[in-house]
């Protein structure tokens, strides 16, 4: 039996690089795409890492005008004070509740959304729905709230006119003084205004499906409820994944601006206080800073606890942030 020999300098020897070598090899190739990654990363360390030394102060009793490492050191005195405080019931409920109510009516509504446009044929009725569920995102909460608040005012209210019209209700609610109906309220207009623009990622993601798919799904007689729940829901998951898990992360995030806009009734307080306003409330407006960072660095660490186990999680099924 024959046999072929190489010889030791005709051997195409290709050596094995490590994954740090193949990283760098990378970056030098393109190096003209890195540059104009080069800006935007000073920004966040200016303005996202430098700023950190501030949560130092919740360990202190911070007063304004001294130097910033003269103030007293106090340890946990801040965090005992938040945990022992009489509001903190109210304050944790109201987040958790208002979080819980956005991840899952607000969470979906975009990809249902999504769905639905991409099932429509007709472009011209596409693009106008397309346009009037994004413009709510690009105004500003103070219009938002200031639109929500003249459509259920008691005197040129159109919702309490149409309920009085109907008969379905003897005279207009004042519905900005019953706590009963802040949660829909809030959640509602929540939805109204994001739900456009957050369909977009969702309505690119389904763009990349391949039409074969459905092609051959029609063929075998799948209607179109099943097209999406076999095709289109199954390969836009990965983004889902990706944005669920971020969601899930800020779940502690219930609101500022549109709670502080819509909740100006003091009679809501009890079902309008979040974490974010109480800090604002007790922490800023009483200058009480140090109190205040304590309650912001606690909300922060629970919410990279949570992201961290979502991930966890949500990397079982081979889609993760890291």
């Amino acid at each position: 039996m024959a046999r072929t020999t190489v010889t030791k300098g005709t051997a195409n020897h290709t050596p094995m690089l490590k994954p740090k070598q193949r990283l760098g090899i990378r970056m030098m190739k393109q190096w003209d795409i890195q540059l104009m990654v080069i800006p935007a990363l000073v920004l966040i360390f200016i303005f996202s890492y430098i700023p950190m030394y501030g949560v130092l102060i919740a360990f202190q009793d911070y007063k304004v005008g001294h130097n910033f490492f003269s103030n007293p050191w106090v340890g946990f005195k801040h965090f005992e004070s938040f945990f022992h405080a009489p509001e903190l019931y109210t304050v944790m409920r109201n987040t958790i509740v208002i979080s819980l109510l956005k991840f899952a009516i607000g969470f979906p509504a975009p990809i249902v959304l999504a769905l639905m446009l991409n099932e429509v044929r007709l472009m011209f009725f596409k693009r106008v729905v397309q346009t009037i569920t994004y413009l709510p995102h690009f105004m500003s909460w103070v219009i938002i709230g200031g639109l929500v608040t003249t459509m259920l005012s008691v005197d040129i209210g159109s919702v309490n006119g149409v309920l009085v019209g109907l008969n379905l209700v003897e005279e207009p609610i004042n519905f900005f003084s019953i706590p009963e109906y802040f949660w829909t309220i809030l959640i509602t207009t929540n939805v109204w205004k994001e739900i456009g623009f957050a369909s977009i990622v969702y309505l690119a993601a389904i763009a990349g499906v391949d039409p074969h798919l459905y092609e051959a799904a029609s063929m075998d007689g799948a209607s179109r409820f099943k097209q999406i729940y076999l095709i289109t829901l199954p390969t836009i998951m990965p983004v889902v994944i990706i944005f669920m898990i971020l969601a899930i992360g800020s779940l502690l995030n219930a609101g500022f601006e549109d709670i502080l806009i819509l909740a100006t009734n003091p009679g809501l307080r009890s079902v309008s206080d979040v974490i974010d306003t109480y800090v604002y409330r007790i922490g800023i407006s009483n200058f009480r800073f140090s109190y205040a960072t304590a309650v912001g660095l606690f909300k922060a660490v629970v919410s990279v606890i949570m992201l961290t186990i979502a991930n966890a999680i949500a990397r079982k099924s081979g889609n993760s942030l890291w």
